[in-house]
C-alpha cells in the first residue's frame, strides 16, 4: 500500500513530500498487527485531495472514507478503512505550513511538532527538500518535557472537575441519563486523566513521560490507580451512575490533594468537602423502579 501511494504521489505535483509517523515509524512501542498507518501529506492544494477522493483508488480498494480534525493546527485529515480493514490517515498540510517552520516558535507549537515527530518519522517522500527544514527544527527543539502545571492550571483542572461533578449529579437528580453519562464518561475523564498525568510525574520526575491522551496508560500508571479505573466508567443506568460518580470523586480526589502537596499548591479543602457532602447527600435517595427515569429519584 505504500509502495503503490509513492508511486501515485511521485507523478502527482500537488503532493511535495510524504511522511510517516506514529507506531509505523516509532522504535519504542512498534506497529503490531493492529496498527493503523499515519501519512503526513504536505501539499499545495490541501482540499482538492479532502474534497475529491477518487485518487484514493490509486493506493487501494477503499470500504469507507471520512474528514475529520487532526487535532494540530487545525487541519484535516482523510480517513479511510481499505479490504481487509487497513485503516490510514492521510493528513493534509498545507506546504506554506512548513515553509515558515523557522526562527523561534511558540512553545505550544514546538510541542506540538515534537509530539508529531519526536517518537519517529520515515521520509517517503520529498521533492523540495521540506523535510531538511523541519529535522533542523526538530534538533533545535529537542523533545521538550511535559511541564508540570502551574498553581492556576492545576486549580482550574480541579474546580472544572469538581464543577462538573456537580452537575452531573443533578442532572442524574432530573433523570437525564444521556447528558449525565456523558458528562461522567467523557468530559470528566478527560479531566481525570489529566490528574493521573501529574500525579505521575510528580511520584517519579518532571520529565516522566505519559505519552498521548492516555495511550499506553496501564504501563505508566501506577497499579493501584489502575486497578481503581474498573469502577470509573458508568453504564446508562441510574444506581451505576450514581456509584461510579462517587468512585470517580474518589480518585480524583486523592490524586489531587496528594498532587497538590509535592507541588506545593492550596488545595481548595474546604469547598471540596462542602460539594462532596453535597453530592453524596443528593444522590443518597435509591431509584424507585416503579416510576419512570424523570421521576426516579
Amino acid at each position: 500500500m505504500v509502495e503503490r501511494f509513492v508511486r501515485w504521489a511521485e507523478d502527482c505535483p500537488e503532493i511535495r513530500a510524504a511522511i510517516v509517523v506514529g507506531s509505523r515509524a516509532r522504535a519504542d512501542h512498534p506497529a503490531d498487527e493492529w496498527s493503523d498507518l499515519d501519512l503526513l501529506i504536505i501539499t499545495t492544494d490541501p482540499q482538492r485531495f479532502l474534497s475529491a477522493t477518487d485518487w484514493v483508488n490509486s493506493v487501494g480498494k477503499p470500504l469507507l472514507e471520512f474528514v475529520e480534525p487532526t487535532g494540530a493546527g487545525g487541519d484535516l485529515e482523510l480517513r479511510v478503512l481499505f479490504e481487509g480493514m487497513l485503516d490510514v490517515d492521510f493528513a493534509m498540510i498545507p506546504i506554506q505550513r512548513i515553509q515558515q517552520l523557522q526562527g523561534k516558535i511558540p512553545r505550544e507549537l514546538a510541542v506540538q511538532i515534537s509530539n508529531t515527530f519526536s517518537r519517529g518519522m520515515r521520509i517517503l517522500l520529498d521533492k523540495d527538500h521540506l523535510t531538511t527544514r523541519l529535522q533542523t527544527l526538530l534538533e533545535s527543539i529537542g523533545k521538550p518535557s511535559p511541564d508540570l502545571p502551574t498553581r492556576s492550571e492545576f486549580l482550574q483542572v480541579v474546580n472544572d472537575f469538581l464543577y462538573h461533578a456537580i452537575f452531573t449529579a443533578k442532572h442524574l437528580r432530573r433523570g437525564e441519563l444521556w447528558w449525565t453519562v456523558t458528562c461522567l464518561d467523557c468530559y470528566m475523564q478527560r479531566l481525570l486523566l489529566k490528574m493521573i498525568e501529574w500525579y505521575a510525574m510528580t511520584t517519579h520526575s518532571k520529565g516522566y513521560d505519559t505519552w498521548f491522551r492516555g495511550r499506553f496508560l496501564e504501563e505508566w500508571t501506577e497499579p493501584w490507580i489502575t486497578e481503581r479505573l474498573s469502577s470509573t466508567f458508568a453504564h446508562y443506568d441510574c444506581d451505576d451512575i450514581r456509584r461510579t460518580l462517587l468512585n470517580v470523586l474518589s480518585l480524583f480526589q486523592e490524586m489531587a490533594i496528594e498532587t497538590a502537596e509535592k507541588l506545593g499548591y492550596p488545595y481548595p479543602e474546604k469547598s471540596n468537602k462542602q460539594l462532596t457532602e453535597w453530592i453524596e447527600t443528593c444522590l443518597s435517595k435509591k431509584t424507585d423502579t416503579t416510576k419512570t427515569i424523570s421521576n426516579s429519584f
